[in-house]
């Protein structure tokens, strides 16, 4: 006998979405964590709708929406709107039942819309922050600062003249322009996609793209992301370092900040000593530059800082392949912005869930 296969099933089977999430479920550390962070902005909330009245789906609950995206890869709003039909772990985590209707992506939409013109995402990302300090996860002496390159939602087909003079037929008769001898640079020419995007490239020998730069700054205890911002322009790195640091200064009192060679420039490591903060550095052997000199990298806390500034590059690479920053799915950098905090609090609340727990073990 092979067996029997009942094509009837129960006409009535009642259960809930939390009998369904296993006990040691690693989302409901970082649910009960995100609640927590949301709770202290809930007035920054109401604020934000109080001109359009009370909206019928909570803005918390679009909010942890955005964080299920980050932590899950899904690559848009459509799409988590079309899993939230059927997954019933992500319709426990925003607390709806069976039985409630889903989420349409215009939702989503118009909170971004809000959230652009708002600092709710920044003041979001920097009390997940808070929590960490509260825990006692959070060093306040030792940090780490470094950059990346986030592609455009832009080709460099729309990389055009901004006086507007047209390319040169391509001849091919598919409409593509040659390009062929002309020079383009971001003085010159402007996507016409994503204006705010700039061509831009890592390093010597490397293709250049349209990219917005994204800049972190973390602390070295436990390699959490203290801040996290996006710039439009090809400003040099320790520009945007000095941008990250003036914002930190007003919660932390870093003593040491360790970088690669980019950030080994006169202006930038004298702004560090002007402010009593060791520049751990990593050193141009042929520059001289006072304040980071032979003295400074002998040190043991020297050492330590350029082998501790590493795991920045965890960081950047959640973000890339989990968090959806290799290439940023919106246009402009206001929302670009406001996607890195949204995915930088969901990296720091799996950070967070997962020390804690490790401290609760021990």
């Amino acid at each position: 006998m092979r067996g029997h296969l009942d094509p009837q099933s129960s006409m009535f089977h009642y259960f809930s979405p939390e009998s369904r999430v296993p006990a040691e479920h690693p989302l409901r550390r970082v649910k009960k964590l995100a609640e927590r962070a949301l709770s202290a902005i809930s007035p920054d909330l109401d604020a934000l709708y109080s001109s359009v009245g009370r909206p019928s789906i909570p803005p918390e609950r679009l909010l942890k929406g955005q964080l299920l995206i980050a932590l899950y890869s899904i690559r848009s709003d459509r799409q988590f709107c079309e899993q939230l039909d059927y997954n019933i772990l992500f319709r426990w985590f925003l607390d709806m039942d069976l039985e409630s209707a889903g989420l349409d992506q215009s939702n989503f939409s118009r909170l971004r819309e809000r959230l652009v013109v708002t600092d709710i995402a920044r003041r979001f990302f920097d009390e997940v922050v808070g929590l960490a300090r509260r825990e006692h996860l959070l060093s306040s002496d030792h940090f780490t600062v470094d950059g990346t390159l986030i592609d455009a939602w832009a080709s460099f087909k729309s990389f055009k003249r901004k006086d507007g003079e047209p390319p040169k037929d391509g001849g091919d008769g598919t409409g593509m322009a040659d390009f062929k001898g002309e020079k383009r640079s971001n003085a010159t020419h402007q996507s016409t996609t994503d204006p705010d995007s700039r061509l831009m490239r890592k390093g010597n020998g490397q293709p250049a793209k349209l990219s917005y730069g994204g800049h972190v700054l973390m602390e070295n205890r436990n390699g959490l992301c203290v801040d996290i911002i996006i710039t439009e322009s090809t400003q040099a790195e320790h520009r945007a370092a000095r941008q990250l640091l003036t914002r930190a200064r007003r919660r932390i009192h870093p003593k040491t900040l360790g970088a690669d060679k980019g950030y080994h420039v006169k202006e930038f490591v004298a702004h560090l000593r002007e402010h009593r903060i060791r520049p751990h550095i990593a050193r141009i052997d042929e520059r001289k530059t006072p304040g980071l000199d032979g003295r400074t990298a002998r040190t043991e806390g020297y050492r330590i800082s350029q082998r501790k500034r590493k795991r920045v590059e965890e960081i950047f690479g959640w973000l890339k392949t989990v968090g959806g920053l290799r290439k940023t799915r919106f246009i402009g950098q206001a929302k670009t912005q406001m996607a890195a905090f949204i995915s930088g609090a969901a990296y720091n609340l799996l950070r967070i869930a997962k020390l804690s727990e490790s401290g609760a073990a021990g």
